[in-house]
């Protein structure tokens, strides 16, 4: 049986007060409910509004519903459509960009090479085309955003490559054999110097593609704001270095400092919108590594709206 250990736990309770109780809270990225039931524990009177686009979340989310009645309220939407979804206005905003046990340790669903299954890789699979259909038909160009800029892989050119030649070989079709075919493209000499198996960044920027998940992740994060009460938090989990960019540029924004160091705007020109809890993000500590090893590589932004001048 798969099951779910929510990351950062302990610091997210903490960033969105949620001891201090009688808070309304958005989960946009219910996954497993791990920080959503612990939000409903951490005070009687907290109320929870989740979202999810995966189909099989409802089922986990009927269970919620089931112990906390309608202190918790669960939408099968994916969280770029929350401003269209939910009502109402919010004390803490929490989002998770990272996948869930769930999707990796279930072989159908396409994401992990650890298991045989067909190259799947949707979050919800019950709509657009898996990622088999995207590697087999998507221009050239695609494929190389896909593998060079959201993979972040070295060796993209020789992985394109591979992976155009290999089109309908039937190759493509299964997570075993497409790692086995990325592999081979990197080489043993290139995989020996890594620490990951050479498979893992296009799988992640092939994943990313098929989702539109940065797209939707600087979609959602305006948005997310705007719903925020002044006074209120919103905490942000990324896993990997294209989430938090995009994170930390916007909330840099918010804060009035400068995005990046092309950011030449003058400080009496900037607006100030909300302050930072922590200048450098939130990490796992040692031990929840060591109890939950996909916790590694995340990181926790907070942000908290200011009151209007």
């Amino acid at each position: 049986m798969t099951t779910h250990i929510p990351v950062l736990l302990d610091e997210v309770l903490n960033a969105l007060r949620v001891e201090e109780g009688g808070s309304r809270y958005l989960d946009g990225t219910f996954g497993g409910g791990g920080h959503t039931r612990a939000i409903l524990d951490g005070h009687p009177e907290n109320t929870v509004i989740a979202l999810d686009t995966d189909p099989e979340a409802k089922a986990r989310a009927a269970e919620l519903s089931f112990s906390y009645g309608e202190r918790f309220t669960f939408y099968a939407a994916n969280f770029e459509d929350l401003d269209s979804v939910v009502t109402g206005s919010f004390d803490g905003i929490l989002f998770d960009f990272g996948l869930s046990s769930f999707h990796y340790d279930i072989a159908e669903r396409g994401f992990s090479f650890r298991h045989d299954g067909p190259v799947d890789m949707r979050l919800n699979p019950e709509e657009g085309e898996p990622a088999s259909v995207f590697l087999e038909t998507a221009p050239r160009e695609a494929m190389i955003r896909a593998i060079r800029q959201y993979g972040e892989e070295v060796r993209w050119r020789v992985v394109v490559d591979a992976i155009m030649g290999a089109r309908g070989t039937g190759r493509l079709s299964r997570t075993t054999s497409l790692a086995e075919l990325i592999s081979e493209a990197v080489g043993p000499r290139f995989a020996a110097r890594s620490k990951i198996h050479p498979a893992t960044k296009s799988f992640q920027g092939i994943r990313i593609s098929v989702n539109r998940e940065l797209e939707v992740i600087e979609s959602v994060l305006p948005k997310a704001f705007s719903l925020l009460n002044p006074g209120g938090r919103m905490a942000v989990i990324s896993f990997h270095s294209l989430e938090d960019r995009l994170v930390k540029r916007y909330f840099r924004r918010l804060v009035g400092r400068p995005e990046n160091r092309f950011d030449s705007c003058p400080l009496d020109l900037r607006e100030i919108h909300a302050t930072e809890m922590s200048r450098k993000p939130i990490t796992p500590s040692e031990d929840e590594v060591g109890r939950n090893p996909r916790s590694r590589s995340s990181k926790m932004r907070v942000i908290e709206k200011v009151l209007p001048s």
